[in-house]
Formats: structure tokens, C-alpha cells, sequence
């Protein structure tokens, strides 16, 4: 007995020695408080891990030169809430309008000191559980098969405090300097650490290893100083105007292209950065040179006993000294945190610096662990906005709904319409819908249709990547097949090496709407949910398999698709065509016509007339709707019989003053044309 007791003590310790939370987020930067909310928001138990005093401790720091390069866009001439997020890219996700980023800053780039500031109210006055000056160093397996997902993760901090979760999100974002090692790199300054005072760098020569923001931000805050600025990288500059990703380099940072190119002795080249060499000369000069050249030398031997390239070519370009060599070359995940156990892997070829994971956001070698934020880029890596703000609060929103369907039975939010206003559903999405304008190609809504195409079900913003497992990822049903609403490029419009201010760059005719090269909406039709086989063998660059019909609407200048013959009539023509039946909204007077001339109503008059439902008769609308060519004017017809055209007249008066119809809301009626 007293062995027993002994032993339960022990258990009780070791369980009481784990803090116990439903879910563990690492990290209180935008991602981290993003989940929190929606967590909070449900009623789940969690807590968020940040490592300082304060949330978003990155944009303490960094940007260097505290200019951040998202926009901050104050009007937009809409007071739609949603659709003004497509032009702020700042601001998180809540139902706290006091916390829209444009109350913080006026600026259409802000400073980074503003975005400190957001976050801390972000965090504060929605009371969000944040446990701070507590940096996780160790993240570990127990296999438990009664765990949500057969075991638990084990945090342990600096303090070597212990906590237990059953689904861990990880949004540290990516905080690790990319270094690259070659003979002479001890030379080299960092980004992290390099003096921001243009003074400090007067009269000086500077070459700077990289070529993204960081690299021409810091290049533009010394470009009026320094004798000249030669940038050094393995790929050509890419331009986000021609690439349409946010993340190449953006305008106002390159000025350094102008100085190139009008030749004021600033230039860029290109070269693999670990083919290089630095040797420092005794004046503090620094040279560059080839790594081959010095296989068989010391570089602490002097320079007069090295060969540089000049020695061979004499106009080599990078010949003359060098006062300051600066590292610019991003940043990593760190993975030093997690055990073997998890198996946490970095991706291949250009994505190896973000960990690997599904299209669900979901590691690929733990189930339970979620990738959050600029780290989870790597599912839309230089294609759409998962890496910024402004796109992955809308996929921290669709892992917190996969999640509450997962653990808590909860399914996907969604919405059940009549089919007769399939056609105002897309309308309105397309045209005021932040998270599909932002994360164009990666996130698209689902219209799930019902049985007999009488009604359909909306489900907003879903991750295209898991199609194929919707059902089992949602909770809802796709027996009828479904539409797939999302927004795209042209195919062959974006990339480094394109011109995207030629002649004739935009569509405007219906008819050629398939090769709209601006972001626009399309829509795909499938009349049975993809399988897995059918996602993996789709198209290169396709973000879905091959539908069974897909129509685009035609770019818009405006960004408002909301053109009845440029962009609805074409929409609806489709939709009928799929779906095949007449999706067109009728007066009651064309439905009671029908009644007595077809075997089938269409569903407006089945749904709305016959249900009782339509616009209130009066003899002004009747007479508006025969002048605009609406409606036949049967006072006019020579009428066969007894009754006179006066007597047909007087009675359909009184019909209408008699029998009015309940008012059906106007915002229904997209197109009353009977055409």
C-alpha cells in the first residue's frame, strides 16, 4: 500500500509539473495574436508563448530604417468594411473597429513604430492570454493515444517551467539571419547590426550582398552619401509590378535602379555569393576576389601574395576597394527549438528556409502542429500574400476553422441560399471580399450545391489546396456537385522578365474574358468533388484540377464587376448553363403569365410567386416596366371575347390594389430583365 501511494505521489508530481492548455501558440508577433482572437473568440483554452516584455518584438527592430512597405490606404471612396481591407494591409482581423490600423497611423507607408504600438493595443484591450518573457527553448512528443492527435506536445522555457498542449501553432515568424559562409566573410556587416546614420557611411565605397527590400532599403538610406553602391546576388532583380508579388522588390526602394541605369556609377551584378572571396588589404581596404584563387593560400598571408581577379582581368567588374561590405540576405526559420521527434523538416530548393507542411498549414511530419504566419509561406511562396499581413490573417482564420471542426465538431460557417440568388452571391463576394482579393489563387469560396440545384450552400474562403479532402475538412457535404469561386492573373502576365505595361496589357470584352491578364474573378465548375489524384495531376500553375466548365469575368480597371452586360449577364448565362435552368429574376405578372404557359416555372416564379413572394403591384410599376420593355402591354392587345381592353385594364387595377404581393427585398434583384 505504502508503494502504491508512493507511486501515485509521483504521478500526481510529474503531471502537476506540465501546465496544461488545449492549444500553444508560440510567438505574440500578427499571427500569434491573430490566432489568439480567434481562440478567444471561440471559447477555446490556450495561451500564446511570446519571448519579450511586449507583442510583435520583430518590428521593434526591423525594418532597419523603420519604413514598412505595406499600405495604409486611409479612403477608398466605400464605407464597406470588408472591401476597405483590401487596400489596408496592416490592420488584424476582429470585431473591434477601434482597431483598424489607419487609427494608428495616417502614413501610406508606416512606420514600424506604429505597428509596435497596434499590436500592444491589439493584444491588450482584447484581454488576449499572453504569457510573456517566456521564450520556449525546447518542444518535444509524448505519445498518448487519448491526445486529441495520439500524443501531446512538451514546451519547456529559459526557466525550465514545463507545458503540456494538445495542438500546438507555431508563429515565430522568421527572425533567423541567413548567413553565407566563405573565405573572408568575417568581414562582412549584418543587416541586424549595421549602422543606420547615412553619416557614418560619407565618402564611402559599400558593396551589399543581396537583392530584396532589405537590401535596397538599405541602399536607399545611403545612396546620397557613399561614393558609389554595387549590390552583389545570384538572381536578377525582380519588380513586384511585373511579378505581382509582394514581396519583390517594391518602388519605394529603388532608387538604387535609377542610379544604375542612368549610369551615376551605382550597379548590380550577379554571382553565386559563395563563390566569393574577401581579402582585407593593411589600409582596412577590402577586395574581392574568386574562392578558387585562394584553395591553396592563406588570406592572413597578405594581399601582395594573392591573385585577384584583376591580375588576369583588367577590367574586372568589381576591381576597385571596397570601404564596407553589408550582408542582406533575409531571414530563416529556426528550427534548433524542436526534437527529432516531431519532425520538423526545412523544404527544398528555394523554400528550404520555411519548414515543410500542407496546403492546410499543417506540419507534414506531425499532426497537430500548425505553421501560422510568414513562416507557413512556403504553400504560396512568390505566387500570393501568405508571407504579409494582409494575407495570412485570412489563413489563420481557415486553420482556426479547421481546427474548431477537427477537435470541437464544429463545422465550416456557411450560409444556405435559394439557387435563385446564386448569381447575386458571387457578384457580391467578387466584389467586396478582402480575403480572396488578397490571397488570390490560395483561398476560394465554395458553393456546395443541393440536391435538384434547388438551393446551394456557401462556404467562404477555403484553402484549394485540400479540395479534394473539403468534406472531411469542413464538415459539410458535396454529393451535387460545387462551384469554386476565386480570383487569379492571367497565366502568362507575371514573372521578372515581363513587360506589363505593353500596349493592349487589358481585356475588355466579355467574349475575351479567358485572357484577362489583371487579377480577376474566376469561377470553376465541378459536378463532383476533385479527388487527391486529380489535385496532384492538375496543370502546372494551376491552383485547381481541370474543371468540367470554368468561366472567367473579364478584368475590371475599376476592380468592380458589377457591369449587368460586361460581367452578370455573361455569369448567369454560365451558372443557367451548368446548372441547366433559367436562373432570371421575373416580375410576378411575367410568373403568372408562365404558370399558364409552361409545364416548368423557372425557380424565381417557383420559389418567389408561387411561394408568395415578389414586388408589390401598382399601376405605376406596371406602366415603368412596360416603357423600359419589361413587360408586354396586354392594354394595348385586341382582346377576343366580351371583355373589353377598358374592362381587362379595370380588373387588373383592382387585382393589383386587392391581391398585392409581400415585398421581396430589392437588393435580391440583380437583373429584372426578362430577356
Amino acid at each position: 500500500l505504502s508503494l502504491a501511494l508512493y507511486t501515485g505521489s509521483l504521478c500526481v508530481a510529474s503531471s502537476a509539473a506540465f501546465l496544461y492548455h488545449d492549444y500553444c501558440v508560440i510567438g505574440a508577433g500578427p499571427s500569434g495574436l491573430q490566432a489568439a482572437y480567434f481562440l478567444q473568440q471561440a471559447g477555446r483554452d490556450y495561451v500564446v508563448f511570446e519571448r519579450s516584455h511586449a507583442p510583435g518584438s520583430f518590428f521593434a527592430l526591423y525594418p532597419r530604417h523603420r519604413k514598412l512597405i505595406s499600405i495604409n490606404k486611409q479612403y477608398t471612396g466605400k464605407c464597406n468594411s470588408e472591401f476597405n481591407l483590401r487596400h489596408d494591409w496592416n490592420s488584424l482581423l476582429s470585431h473591434d473597429h477601434r482597431l483598424l490600423f489607419r487609427h494608428y497611423s495616417r502614413d501610406f507607408f508606416p512606420n514600424a513604430d506604429a505597428m509596435v504600438h497596434y499590436l500592444e493595443d491589439f493584444a491588450s484591450l482584447l484581454k488576449l492570454q499572453v504569457q510573456y518573457n517566456t521564450a520556449i527553448i525546447h518542444v518535444t512528443l509524448e505519445k498518448d493515444e487519448q491526445a486529441w492527435n495520439g500524443h501531446y506536445f512538451l514546451l519547456t522555457d529559459q526557466d525550465r517551467h514545463n507545458y503540456k498542449c494538445s495542438s500546438l501553432l507555431v508563429a515565430t515568424g522568421m527572425w533567423v539571419p541567413n548567413v553565407v559562409n566563405f573565405p573572408g566573410s568575417e568581414y562582412v556587416e549584418g543587416y541586424e547590426t549595421v549602422s543606420i546614420n547615412p553619416e557614418d557611411f560619407a565618402g564611402q565605397t559599400v558593396l551589399i550582398l543581396g537583392r530584396g527590400n532589405s537590401a535596397f532599403e538599405t541602399a536607399e538610406n545611403i545612396l546620397g552619401v557613399t561614393n558609389f553602391i554595387h549590390m552583389v546576388s545570384r538572381s536578377r532583380v525582380r519588380l513586384s509590378w511585373a511579378t505581382h508579388y509582394v514581396g519583390d522588390l517594391r518602388a519605394i526602394n529603388n532608387g538604387l535602379l535609377d542610379t544604375y541605369q542612368l549610369k551615376s556609377l551605382d550597379g548590380l551584378l550577379e554571382g553565386d555569393l559563395e563563390d566569393l572571396a574577401i581579402v582585407k588589404d593593411k589600409k582596412g581596404k577590402l577586395h574581392i576576389t574568386l574562392r578558387f584563387y585562394l584553395e591553396n593560400r592563406n588570406t592572413s598571408a597578405g594581399i601582395d601574395s594573392i591573385t585577384l581577379p584583376q591580375d588576369e582581368l583588367d577590367n574586372f567588374a568589381t576591381r576597385a576597394p571596397y570601404d564596407r561590405v553589408i550582408r542582406c540576405l533575409g531571414w530563416k526559420f529556426d528550427f534548433s527549438i524542436y526534437n527529432r521527434s516531431l519532425r520538423l523538416m526545412p523544404g527544398k530548393g528555394n523554400k528550404k528556409k520555411y519548414p515543410q507542411i500542407k496546403p492546410s498549414y499543417e506540419s507534414r511530419g506531425t499532426r497537430g502542429l500548425f505553421i501560422l504566419g510568414t513562416a507557413s509561406h512556403s504553400v504560396d511562396f512568390r505566387k500570393s500574400a501568405g508571407g504579409f499581413i494582409h494575407g495570412f490573417r485570412y489563413t489563420t482564420r481557415a486553420v482556426h476553422r479547421l481546427l474548431e471542426n477537427r477537435h470541437h465538431g464544429v463545422p465550416w460557417p456557411s450560409t444556405v441560399y435559394p439557387i435563385t440568388q446564386l448569381t447575386n452571391s458571387i457578384i457580391k463576394r467578387v466584389n467586396e471580399a478582402s480575403g480572396l482579393y488578397q490571397m488570390f489563387s490560395v483561398l476560394a469560396d465554395i458553393i456546395l450545391l443541393r440536391e435538384n440545384a434547388t438551393a446551394f450552400e456557401y462556404l467562404e474562403e477555403y484553402p484549394v489546396g485540400v479540395l479534394a479532402e473539403l468534406e472531411m475538412q469542413t464538415g459539410r457535404k458535396a454529393p451535387n456537385g460545387l462551384f469554386v469561386v476565386i480570383m487569379e492573373y492571367g497565366r502568362n502576365f507575371s514573372g521578372a522578365d515581363k513587360d506589363v505595361f505593353y500596349y493592349n496589357r487589358a481585356v475588355g470584352e466579355a467574349q475575351h474574358a479567358w485572357q484577362s491578364n489583371f487579377l480577376h474573378p474566376v469561377i470553376y465548375y465541378y459536378k463532383h468533388l476533385p479527388t487527391e489524384r486529380e489535385m496532384k495531376l492538375r496543370p502546372p500553375d494551376w491552383p485547381l484540377p481541370r474543371p468540367d466548365a470554368v468561366h472567367h469575368i473579364v478584368e475590371d480597371f475599376l476592380t468592380d464587376w458589377t457591369a449587368p452586360n460586361a460581367h452578370i449577364l455573361p455569369l448567369r448565362r454560365f451558372l443557367e448553363n451548368c446548372l441547366s435552368t433559367d436562373l432570371r429574376n421575373f416580375f410576378a405578372e411575367s410568373c403568372f403569365f408562365f404558370a399558364f404557359t409552361r409545364q416548368k416555372l423557372p425557380p424565381f416564379c417557383r420559389q418567389g410567386y408561387v411561394g408568395m413572394q415578389g414586388l408589390v403591384g401598382s399601376e405605376g410599376l406596371r406602366r415603368h416596366a412596360v416603357e423600359a420593355g419589361l413587360l408586354e402591354d396586354y392594354t394595348a392587345r385586341d382582346f377576343s371575347g366580351d371583355r373589353t381592353p377598358d374592362s381587362h385594364d379595370g380588373s387588373q387595377n383592382q387585382l393589383l390594389r386587392d391581391h398585392a404581393i409581400p415585398v421581396r427585398p430589392l437588393q435580391h434583384l440583380v437583373n429584372a430583365k426578362d430577356e
